[in-house]
């Protein structure tokens, strides 16, 4: 039997996926559950792959978290078009459904958001699709989550969009704005599945962080989705 595919993706860059993956990584391997946790693509050098290594006690090589990666940070397509290389979505599928083969739980990360481009005629978009995989899409809690978080999940596949989990992630200085996102997305959300995480400080490594209070719910709530 296939594993299930986890999908985390972002209205953005730079706006929490990893210590989301990282995070629910550590919380599902400790709840028992055989998980891998992977991102296939890297830009702008391999901390994020480094990062969910360490979420799963270094039991994966860098390389099999993260086959590709290129130095310069611009989306994955154009690095690899700069060092005169092509990525294929058959070839990222592939490594993908033979990682799906060792585990019961393989979360994905993406790189950049819902539609930057990863390779050749493909997103992340496209792999949710080709994986039949259940999208965790991260967004700042702040002005314009609102906005930001439908516009991706209206990008999705209609059958992904109702199986879509939404993570907000507590910014350093809230505004106004971040008491009320989580309810107003629950309106304009097929699985009115939106959940909060709070701030965790500028953290590297999320090995020491607790689980408990709020986060520990947000966590527990993804891996009720599965």
């Amino acid at each position: 039997m296939k594993s299930r595919v986890l999908f985390v993706t972002g209205t953005n860059t730079s706006v929490g996926k990893t210590v989301v993956s990282s995070l629910l990584t550590r919380y599902l391997l400790e709840g028992g559950l055989q998980i891998r946790a992977v991102k296939p693509l890297c830009a702008g050098g391999r901390d994020d792959a480094v990062a969910l290594s360490a979420a799963q006690g270094g039991r994966l090589t860098l390389d099999e978290v993260n086959p590709w990666s290129f130095a310069s940070s611009i989306t994955p397509l154009l690095a690899a078009r700069r060092r005169h290389r092509s990525i294929s979505k058959v070839e990222v599928l592939q490594f993908l459904r033979k990682a799906q083969k060792k585990c019961d739980v393989l979360l994905v990360e993406g790189a950049g958001g819902l539609l930057s481009p990863l390779g050749e005629g493909f997103s992340s978009r496209e792999l949710i699709l080709a994986l039949n995989a259940t999208p965790i899409v991260v967004c700042p809690n702040r002005l314009g989550a609102i906005n930001l978080s439908r516009l991706v999940l209206e990008a999705l596949p209609p059958a992904a969009r109702k199986r879509a989990q939404v993570v907000l992630v507590a910014r350093p200085h809230a505004d106004p704005s971040s008491r009320s996102n989580a309810a107003m997305i629950r309106e304009f959300t097929p699985s009115q599945a939106v959940h909060e995480i709070p701030w965790l400080g500028s953290i590297v490594n999320t090995a020491s962080v607790k689980f408990e209070g709020r986060l520990k719910r947000a966590l527990q709530h993804l891996a009720d989705a599965l």
